[in-house]
């Protein structure tokens, strides 16, 4: 049973003890590939270091919104530069977080702008963080993204935690849904009614490890193997195998991220 991790962060130092059994796991379960996501110039760097060691390792490269204050022009083409490795498939974790608001939402917006120009110069898909901002992502991507875009896939809704409505306004735009051990949690009704809607050639398993364990490991640090239990629960909700759920999920993730 094949499945791909399309998101988490392996070179964040709770992996830095047991790196390789981490992956060790994930691959003897039926990992194909993990998608390992930068946040930060540091960890985009790092990123890139992890991808080149490990063939099925890819990396994405961005600045997420806590960080959005460090986009400086430097930071910006050393992204450009680094974006552009053949072990980079998208641009990413960028987006806004209105939630925790580490940078100011003015300096967040510009950062996303800035950085949707990059994935679209370097023709990769976008990984969206969303925390409290839907509206406003939504409005950036309608006028600085997607008008541009052609037929391009535009990218990810990474760790999605609303409801219904949203997961049809980034689902009319092309988007991904990107799905994690959230669905697992016993509160988790209003994103459970969402993955209910959401086709499953549009839905993208992930951990987002070492954070949101699936409940059976909640509070425990999380890693790629656990993304089995994001599968067996939205099989669940879909009256799937969770066979099919990861075969799906999968292919989804080749062709958003084109990977061999």
């Amino acid at each position: 049973m094949n499945f791909i991790d399309s998101h988490c962060h392996l070179d964040f130092p709770k992996f830095h003890a047991d790196l390789e059994q981490t992956v060790e796991r994930a691959f003897a379960a039926g990992a194909v590939a993990l998608i390992n996501i930068g946040v930060d110039l540091p960890t985009s760097q790092s990123s890139v270091a992890l991808a080149s060691r490990y063939r099925p390792i890819y990396a994405a490269v961005g600045i997420h919104p806590h960080d959005a204050r460090t986009l400086s022009s430097e930071t910006a083409e050393k992204l450009r530069r680094l974006g552009r490795d053949a072990k980079v498939v998208a641009i990413g974790e960028i987006g806004l977080d209105y939630y925790r608001n580490l940078s100011t939402q003015t300096v967040q917006r510009q950062a996303f702008i800035d950085q949707l120009d990059l994935a679209r110069e370097l023709n990769k898909p976008i990984i969206i963080h969303c925390r409290d901002a839907y509206s406003d992502a939504l409005n950036i991507l309608d006028e600085h993204y997607l008008p541009q875009l052609g037929d391009r896939l535009p990218g990810v809704v990474h760790s999605f935690s609303a409801g219904v409505r949203y997961a049809q306004e980034f689902l009319k735009r092309g988007f991904y849904i990107g799905i994690n051990g959230m669905i697992t949690y016993p509160g988790s009704t209003q994103l459970a009614e969402a993955v209910k809607i959401i086709p499953m050639d549009r839905i993208l398993i992930e951990t987002d490890a070492p954070f949101l364990a699936p409940q059976a490991h909640r509070g425990k640090r999380n890693e790629p193997l656990y993304v089995l239990e994001v599968a067996q629960e939205i099989a669940k909700i879909k009256d799937l195998s969770v066979a099919e759920v990861c075969q799906i999920s999968t292919d989804n993730a080749r062709q958003l991220f084109r990977l061999q």
